[in-house]
């Protein structure tokens, strides 16, 4: 890959201890993840409305629209699609929940579409797996 192709490293803080190697890692994996991912989704016929969204409640990967549809996306990357699926923990699903409360909150003309929880599973060598309506709000 070469270096103008790669994605961004985190941004040092001022006065912070450097990142872990592992965690570069992390981060950069999850980038390229997300992108695959956003890529499935506009070949599905989704638009995405924003990646990396961030609220003090948590953070939505996707935010993607279809339709009458807002879906909220998390995109989980693991060795298999089984461990990715499994990474969708109960205590993610509450920060995800929180976020998309925010995104609404943030753009209340969303608040008449249709809301939807999806989760992306990404695996080496494997296709993405797209898990509509993944959880819900009540969960």
């Amino acid at each position: 890959m070469a270096p103008k192709d790669r994605p961004p490293a985190p941004r040092p803080v001022p006065g912070a201890r450097a990142p872990r190697p592992e965690r570069q890692i992390a981060f950069r994996l999850g980038l390229s993840a997300e992108s695959r991912a956003a890529a499935f989704l506009l070949a599905k016929g989704y638009r995405i409305a924003a990646r990396r969204w961030r609220s003090p409640l948590g953070e939505i990967d996707i935010v993607a629209r279809r339709g009458a549809s807002l879906v909220f996306v998390e995109v989980k990357a693991r060795a298999s699609l089984d461990e990715a699926a499994e990474a969708v923990t109960p205590r993610q699903r509450r920060r995800i929940i929180g976020a998309a409360e925010a995104w609404l909150a943030a753009h209340p003309d969303d608040v008449q579409c249709n809301i939807r929880f999806d989760a992306i599973l990404i695996a080496p060598r494997c296709l993405p797996r797209h898990i509509a309506a993944a959880f819900d709000a009540s969960t």
